[in-house]
């Protein structure tokens, strides 16, 4: 049997909700939604503030995701914004407006980005409306990002005096490469899901009403694969940012040869060769012949 979530301590907070296990969009008005095994879904709620970062919500987003970052039953988690008009239109420039290098320096809700970054299960932005500043850049510590048709990304700090400042030029770099996203961050040009999707920021792009949808289906197939390989192959692909070919070789190789010996591996080849599901350690084995097989 999948063990058992609790409730309490993954109940969120006013600013940060936690739906665990998610639930896909309802279809009509008696259909409750299908509950999706190792699915968290997070929305940030500020939608009068079109869910502006503050500290505050920062904050209690690093403590929410971390929380479900240590629970093995949690297997992929969605990040999405309430209401249909911003994932997260920047930082609460307000309270911006007050800091000095001092304060930021010290702001544990200035680490919420690095938090989100860092953990280990695989993580899916869905971004309805805007994602702008800290919200794009909030966008881009996710692994994967799905974007509705009515998105709207960027990097306006420019406009304010500012630079980006918690992985804007480094991440957006890395998206879309150095000669397009210097255009954008010194201008602060905003662009709209199509031309995401065409420089390589998003995964892809579906109509605006199935955004979430289509991210919770994503992360359901995530988590009915193997955890401890879909965090290998998470930790893989994040290295190749970070080193030199060969360095991110011996990574990977290191990471491959650590799946050997695991309950996982031993049962995955075992039902490759003998024609039938895979009984993934922790949850029963699932229904059907077995499809896309390699080889």
């Amino acid at each position: 049997m999948t063990e058992a979530l609790d409730p309490i301590r993954h109940s969120g907070t006013d600013l940060v909700q936690v739906e665990c296990p998610a639930r896909r969009p309802a279809a009509g008005s008696h259909d409750t939604g299908a509950p999706l095994d190792g699915v968290a879904l997070v929305t940030l709620n500020r939608p009068r503030a079109l869910n502006a970062l503050s500290f505050a919500l920062l904050t209690d987003l690093g403590r929410v995701i971390e929380a479900l970052d240590t629970d093995p039953a949690v297997r992929a988690i969605v990040i999405t914004g309430a209401g249909r008009r911003a994932f997260a239109a920047g930082a609460d420039i307000g309270e911006l407006a007050e800091q000095t290098p001092d304060s930021l320096a010290a702001s544990e809700g200035f680490r919420g980005w690095d938090r989100v970054a860092a953990v280990e299960t695989p993580t899916i932005a869905a971004v309805r409306g805007y994602a702008l500043g800290g919200g794009c850049e909030l966008a881009m510590t996710c692994d994967m990002l799905i974007a509705g048709s009515d998105a709207v990304f960027g990097q306006p700090e420019i406009k304010i005096g500012i630079i980006p400042g918690a992985g804007g030029t480094q991440r957006l770099t890395r998206a879309i490469g150095a000669a397009r996203a210097m255009e954008l961050l010194l201008t602060g040009r905003q662009i709209r899901a199509d031309e995401a999707a065409r420089l390589g920021l998003v995964t892809k792009v579906v109509p605006a009403e199935e955004t979430l949808a289509s991210a919770l289906d994503l992360a359901a197939e995530i988590a009915a694969l193997p955890a401890g390989a879909t965090r290998a192959a998470k930790a893989a692909v994040r290295a190749a940012a970070e080193l030199p070919l060969a360095g991110g070789i011996v990574h990977e190789r290191m990471l491959f040869r650590e799946r050997f010996g695991t309950p996982d591996q031993a049962e995955g080849m075992r039902a490759f060769v003998e024609k039938r599901p895979p009984r993934w350690e922790g949850r029963p084995a699932p229904a059907g012949p077995t499809e896309d097989r390699p080889g």
